[in-house]
């Protein structure tokens, strides 16, 4: 870690003339494309991808020199509140801490009432994102999802998280965000009434990585084919995506790219992918995967910095709350947003690991050369430009919220 904590420092200090000259000739000539805004090709983006450390810096301060053209000096965030509303899976992913059986007495669906309680915890505290996470269809699974659901007055998850969408909007002036796992295009469709935008990981594009043995062996739900489906079909209904990959899973540097790539021509086609999370794998205790190693830092500021070269202006998120002994770092290796943060609840799918104070982003991000800025859980681009990517009925609430560039209006940082 020291070595690579080395690196960094050497790309920040550099100029660019003295990186390109200590690069090795065929990652010079690929960095000299992406800085005249020539797109990136898959091979080359490979090359990037298995370069040795002793490129690093040249790679890093190519990515950050893209970030600031794309994006400016800002990184933003947005200040949400976490609503699990339940914990119940058809999926069983390998490192999965969040999901419980329904033996577990824990297990089971927040009442409407504890999911006000949680959104207006949130209002109070001046939040504007109501994040919704949840185990994917567990009625199809389990015989218990399904009672109840019936028991309180529905027979799909979808249909619930519907209505306690609509609850947060009647009852607070919190903007919805789910994640509710792969979805038909029509429930794509009911549930963009009632959210700003939602979000679904690819995680990674290779189906070997559900086989026999793999991460998600056990999940239907993460056939990278269904979760394609799904992200494209939210392009098609003009809805803003969050999408992104877990990196330190078992993939290999092939196929990160491979995930990227796909996620590209997704939104070359359709121009909805508001962000791509590079989501770094936490192992967990009680997990099949809790002596599996978590990504190095290399392996972080690698795929960070390369995604920036070859996804060009997209946005580029790593939550803190899994960085956070890198946060001084991160803001040069290419982001521009720190993703959701909650001063109010914890990461219900990383528990363990607390969100940083929005104070100490700021100074993390301004001791960078940055600028924290607030957002909505829909992306200032889509707001400020793209108003057809925001349900009719949530405009109002939407533009009363945002400056002119569509970040918070007079957000508190």
């Amino acid at each position: 870690m020291d070595k690579i904590m080395h690196v960094l420092k050497q790309s920040v200090n550099l100029n660019l003339s003295e990186a390109l000259k200590n690069a090795s000739s065929d990652i010079k000539e690929i960095l000299l494309k992406a800085l005249n805004n020539e797109k990136i090709s898959v091979k080359e983006a490979y090359i990037l991808m298995e370069a040795t450390v002793e490129d690093l810096p040249s790679i890093l301060l190519v990515a950050n020199l893209l970030k600031n053209r794309f994006k400016d000096k800002k990184i933003s965030f947005s200040k949400k509140v976490f609503i699990p509303l339940t914990n119940l899976c058809r999926n069983a992913c390998k490192y999965c801490g969040f999901r419980k059986n329904p033996s577990d007495p824990n297990s089971g669906f927040l009442s409407p009432n504890q999911v006000l309680e949680i959104a207006k915890q949130g209002e109070k505290a001046g939040c504007n994102e109501a994040l919704f996470t949840l185990g994917e269809k567990p009625e199809e699974k389990y015989s218990e999802a399904k009672n109840q659901l019936k028991k309180l007055g529905y027979s799909t998850t979808i249909e619930y998280l519907w209505d306690m969408c609509k609850l947060v909007l009647e009852k607070t002036r919190l903007l919805p965000h789910t994640n509710p796992g792969i979805l038909t295009m029509d429930e794509l469709k009911f549930l963009r009434e009632v959210n700003v935008s939602m979000g679904l990981m690819l995680e990674n594009v290779s189906e070997r990585l559900c086989w026999k043995g793999g991460p998600h062996e056990f999940s239907p739900g993460k056939n990278p084919k269904l979760r394609l489906k799904t992200i494209m079909d939210a392009g098609k209904l003009k809805i803003a995506f969050t999408t992104g990959i877990l990196l330190g899973i078992g993939e290999t540097e092939k196929e990160i790219i491979d995930s990227l790539n796909i996620l590209r021509k997704i939104h070359e086609n359709y121009g909805h992918i508001q962000e791509i999370i590079i989501q770094p794998f936490k192992a967990k205790k009680g997990t099949l995967m809790e002596n599996h190693p978590e990504p190095s830092l290399k392996k972080l500021l690698q795929t960070i910095a390369v995604a920036r070269i070859f996804l060009g202006r997209m946005n580029l998120q790593v939550p803190p709350n899994l960085t956070k002994q890198y946060l001084e770092v991160l803001p040069y290796s290419g982001i521009n947003d720190w993703g959701g943060v909650s001063p109010v609840t914890l990461d219900y799918i990383n528990p363990e690991e607390s969100w940083p104070k929005i104070v100490e982003l700021k100074n993390v991000t301004e001791n960078c050369g940055f600028i924290l800025k607030e957002r909505l859980p829909i992306y200032p681009e889509y707001v400020s430009q793209k108003p057809e990517f925001i349900p009719e009925s949530l405009k109002n609430l939407v533009f009363e919220k945002v400056d002119e560039e569509g970040y918070v209006k007079n957000g508190k940082v």
